[in-house]
């Protein structure tokens, strides 16, 4: 569990940052009123940018509260497709996968 600490640490620190990023792109959200067509054609695209890592960010936020969630319930390291043991490794690697890696590939199937 020692080693579930620093996991713990590292996605709670990775959590305030995707936080900050997510409230930085909404400050900067914003739309001009008097804009001609190629500067609303720019912010269009640029909306579009923000909108996908705006999605990103809170898809990985989502994913780590689900695992901190997972810690607190003491099933962290449990394969949530067999229920088999996620090696300490691949959770160091991937800190919020719920799958083993025999799992992994059948999870990809699924797009998860």
């Amino acid at each position: 569990m020692a080693d579930h600490a620093a996991l713990r640490q590292q996605l709670e620190r990775k959590r305030e940052e995707i936080l900050q990023r997510l409230n930085e792109i909404q400050e900067t959200w914003h739309q001009p009123e008097d804009i001609d067509l190629e500067d609303q054609a720019q912010d269009l695209e640029n909306e579009e940018v923000r909108a996908a890592l705006d999605k990103e960010g809170m898809e990985e936020l989502n994913g780590i509260d689900r695992a901190l969630e997972r810690m607190d319930k003491g099933i962290y390291d449990v394969c949530r497709l067999c229920g088999g043991k996620i090696s300490l490794q691949r959770l160091e690697a991937l800190p919020y996968t719920e799958v083993c890696e025999v799992c992994a590939p059948d999870a990809e199937k699924l797009g998860e």
